[in-house]
């Protein structure tokens, strides 16, 4: 039985959480992918690849019973794409199951819930994940963590992190999932 993705849900996600952590999940220092991957489980994008932590797109709870200091967590019950930008970029360049996404050349090709990864230095390493909150002209407009960010120009010119050298990724995510 099909999924389906509820994009406006994503987004009220990422509207109610974009500058503060939901103690439901994990925080890290560098906290981006992690939120993007709640405000599309929010949207019922569908997990899989459980227990393997290299493979799928997943969470469990387990890390609660392992909740340490300053970010640490002894029971790592998530998977890599899950919580790291480069590794979230590969699972939606191949995933076929679970949260699949197409990629696509333009920015103008994104609607709400749809996703962005950044490659700030050009050297094919994605280092921030954001997702698709609003649409202006064409243009999407972006919430983020790590440098906690709301209604956000989707190019990041204004932030120190932005180098001539920049690639996007333009993830469309999938309405329906098998």
């Amino acid at each position: 039985m099909p999924t389906y993705y509820n994009r406006n849900a994503a987004v009220q996600y990422a509207r109610a959480w974009w500058d503060k952590k939901n103690p439901d999940y994990p925080a890290f220092l560098v906290d981006c992918t992690n939120f993007v991957s709640q405000c599309l489980r929010a949207g019922g994008a569908p997990m899989s690849g459980a227990p393997n932590r290299g493979r799928g797109w997943w969470i469990t709870d387990a890390w609660k019973s392992s909740r340490g200091e300053g970010g640490h967590y002894s029971r790592e019950s998530w998977s890599y794409s899950w919580s790291v930008a480069h590794s979230f970029r590969w699972y939606l360049e191949n995933a076929k199951n679970g949260l699949t996404a197409t990629r696509v050349g333009s920015p103008s090709e994104l609607q709400i819930g749809d996703v962005i990864c950044y490659d700030f230095q050009g050297n094919g390493v994605v280092d921030h994940t954001t997702i698709v909150t609003s649409m202006v002209d064409g243009v999407p407009y972006i919430h983020a963590h790590t440098a906690d960010s709301a209604d956000r120009h989707y190019d990041y010119s204004n932030s120190l992190a932005y180098t001539p050298n920049i690639r996007y990724y333009f993830y469309k995510i999938d309405d329906v999932f098998n």
